[in-house]
């Protein structure tokens, strides 16, 4: 074989081995590339829901929010003439909260006065007419809170004073319900109240504090709150993002 057929024959399997290194350049690059469109496919995909997420978020936000200044407003309207004379507050959040309480109960005792029971009979319905008939489909929970200050008696401990005050508020804040679920003219709201409305003694977990200093007065109180849907849902999620 002369030296030109070896150089040629040296040449073409050269060409083979250069085509296939070609060859396989290409089948990687295609490789890659279908590889990026699938990560890139999923990074958009996840872009997508993260943003879905975060809509539907805002949306359940924006609800809560709609669904608080309504209740505040709604609830301010019925209430407006009143709350002077009852020495009751509405909260932004539409916390209806009664202040004086000297008005509910005797001190250290669960029976309501007169004097609160007159109050009660004139709130409850209304309240309950505003909630029902604006918001009954929003509403998962009224709750009935009673709260106490820290006092107990003279040489009680911190755990004594707070148990003896934790079964006085539920003693209160059930005797509040029972009162109001027993008025006739509540009667056609009765299974929904049943399925909603619960009573809820606080003891002192939540104080009212002035200057950093527990104010006592403003701790007895009782209030009526709503709680929605949309509260609860947000609830969850931040739960699940605490997770």
């Amino acid at each position: 074989m002369s030296k030109l057929d070896k150089f040629k024959r040296k040449d073409k399997n050269s060409d083979n081995i250069w085509s296939s290194i070609s060859d396989l350049m290409s089948g990687l690059m295609i490789v890659f590339l279908f590889t990026s469109v699938i990560f890139m496919s999923k990074v958009i995909d996840e872009n997508t829901n993260i943003k879905k997420q975060q809509q539907t978020v805002e949306n359940i936000v924006t609800t809560y929010e709609e669904s608080k200044e309504n209740i505040y407003e709604d609830l301010y309207n019925e209430f407006e003439g009143d709350m002077d004379n009852w020495h009751m507050e509405i909260d932004k959040d539409g916390t209806i909260r009664f202040k004086e309480p000297e008005v509910f109960f005797n001190k250290g005792e669960s029976e309501i006065k007169d004097q609160f029971k007159d109050i009660l009979d004139s709130f409850f319905p209304r309240y309950i007419n505003v909630i029902y008939k604006n918001y009954k489909d929003k509403v998962t929970e009224i709750r009935i809170e009673g709260h106490t200050s820290s006092e107990w008696e003279e040489g009680a401990d911190t755990k004594t004073a707070y148990f003896k005050n934790m079964e006085l508020s539920q003693d209160r804040t059930r005797n509040v319900l029972e009162y109001v679920m027993n008025m006739q003219s509540l009667s056609e709201y009765e299974n929904w109240l049943i399925d909603n409305i619960t009573a809820n003694g606080m003891s002192y977990s939540h104080r009212v504090y002035k200057d950093n200093v527990e104010d006592k007065d403003a701790s007895r109180r009782v209030e009526f709150r709503v709680i929605t849907n949309s509260e609860e849902t947000i609830n969850e999620i931040i739960d699940n993002y605490k997770e």
